[in-house]
């Protein structure tokens, strides 16, 4: 049993956890979530779980029903194609502001993740190449310097989780995101705005392109969010 009797924030861990576990499917949608049976999952006591529901219907996550709980409102087809179609949007121009803006540290740590990357693609270890995919995105919204950027890109990522993790595993993937993330880290690394943002709006292009191929989203919405990223 997962316990979290010694966070800094109580609340904060548990809603964390219940998210990931909408997030990667484990809670299915439309799956009830009472606060008891929450509580004994989690070894916490009702009154974080309440404060965790209650942020995560904020966030449209889970639905709140009197006196009956909450219920899961999961990652649609239809949520994953909006999240690709505004990440091809956005993720360029994040790039781009990374390039102005990175210090060598920066190009050290993103060196350091596609160096990570490798070893993990070389032992299909999926689970820590999703890990490392998130790092290497988060890091880059970071580099923005916008909070704004920061903020709304690495809650869409993150949201798309589930889904990447199955378009990683189709063959040959992982190894075509480790050669885009290393070409992303050159032109960032050679303050190339403009080669950084189109090398990015092409990863998530080859994404899309991926997730269409392999029949993960419906193929009229991959070539809207292809199109969008020309």
């Amino acid at each position: 049993m997962t316990s979290y009797k010694q966070p800094a924030n109580l609340a904060e861990q548990v809603y964390e956890a219940i998210k990931e576990k909408i997030l990667t499917g484990e809670y299915e949608d439309a799956q009830p979530l009472t606060e008891l049976a929450l509580s004994k999952e989690l070894n916490v006591s009702r009154t974080p779980i309440r404060e965790a529901l209650k942020q995560l219907e904020a966030e449209e996550l889970v639905e709140l029903r009197p006196n009956r709980g909450a219920v899961v409102n999961g990652i649609r087809q239809s949520d994953i194609e909006d999240i690709y179609e505004i990440r091809s949007l956005m993720e360029g121009r994040a790039a781009a502001k990374a390039a102005v803006r990175c210090l060598p540290e920066d190009i050290d740590q993103l060196t350091e993740i596609t160096d990570l990357t490798e070893f993990y693609t070389e032992r299909s270890d999926y689970d820590r190449l999703v890990v490392m995919d998130d790092r290497f995105h988060r890091l880059i919204y970071q580099m923005t310097g916008s909070r704004i950027f920061e903020r709304i890109l690495t809650e869409l990522h993150s949201y798309a989780k589930s889904m990447r993790t199955r378009s990683m595993k189709e063959p040959g993937r992982a190894q075509a995101m480790l050669k885009e993330h290393r070409a992303i880290v050159e032109a960032i690394s050679r303050h190339d705005a403009q080669k950084a943002s189109r090398l990015m709006e092409q990863h998530i292009a080859n994404v899309t392109i991926n997730m269409e191929k392999n029949h993960l989203i419906d193929n009229t919405a991959a070539d809207q969010i292809i199109q969008d990223s020309m």
